[in-house]
């Protein structure tokens, strides 16, 4: 079902709390509603039931409760005085300036995670991107320890080797502190633990991603080296091993 009505002055939080009921279940973690984007039974598939599908159970099991609300376009809560950014962007049906466009948000709600994602003008690919870069960050905050500490060890490896580049441009940027001065990896450093939050989110994204759907990992001067970041992808394998019928690497096929 879709909403019929004036969404433009509705919060992604407002929305999520007006139409909690009708939330459609696709799990017992996840549940999604459509803000007057009609979807065909493909649709739902290619943006829901298959990135879900391909989660790991490692992964998927520690999600929290998750509604997921697909609206046409989202506006910057800043970008009008009166929507208070708590409450997430607005839902639009018209597409907002470019300098208020929105992708996705994301807010709590109780013990609930309120995902909102823009479909207009997005590309399944790109969409399949912020759907999984969300839920790395949650999964950034429910790694074990000793998770966490294995992360950890590979990039101080990487760092003792000079290894330059990174997998995205957050983890790059927040790398650069950390090369520049050795012992704050030694010594676990604020830096260095923002740096190791943010390599594991980005990395974990293309894990997931990668997962889901054939992925080509662009190359380029920030790049990190492929053998790095398969040795990345190799220590999430054994972390979160994909779901049954899912393979990361070509080799693994032949198994």
């Amino acid at each position: 079902m879709s909403a019929q009505f004036d969404l433009s002055k509705l919060s992604v939080g407002q929305f999520a709390e007006r139409f909690r009921g009708e939330m459609i279940p696709l799990s017992n973690t996840f549940s999604y509603f459509c803000a007057s984007v009609p979807l065909s039974d493909e649709d739902i598939k290619e943006y829901l039931q298959e990135p879900i599908a391909a989660l790991p159970p490692n992964v998927a099991s520690r999600m929290p409760k998750i509604s997921i609300i697909l609206a046409p376009y989202l506006e910057r809560a800043n970008g009008r005085e009166k929507a208070p950014a708590r409450n997430g962007d607005l839902i639009s049906i018209e597409k907002p300036p470019d300098s208020r466009l929105s992708w996705n948000t994301q807010l709590r709600i109780g013990a609930e995670e309120v995902l909102a994602f823009a479909l207009k003008d997005q590309e399944v690919a790109e969409y399949h991107y912020r759907f999984y870069r969300v839920l790395a960050s949650l999964m950034a905050d429910r790694c074990t320890e000793d998770e966490a500490a294995g992360y950890a060890s590979l990039l101080r490896e990487e760092l003792a080797a000079d290894v330059h580049g990174e997998v995205d441009e957050d983890s790059w940027q927040l790398k650069q502190p950390v090369t520049r001065r050795k012992q704050a990896a030694k010594s676990n450093s604020k830096p260095f633990r923002d740096y190791s939050r943010q390599a594991f989110i980005d990395t974990l994204t293309l894990y997931l991603h990668g997962i889901c759907c054939d992925i080509d990992v662009e190359t380029g001067p920030r790049q990190l080296p492929s053998r790095y970041l398969r040795r990345r992808l190799q220590a999430l394998n054994r972390m979160f091993p994909p779901p049954e019928g899912y393979v990361v690497f070509p080799e693994d096929l032949k198994k």
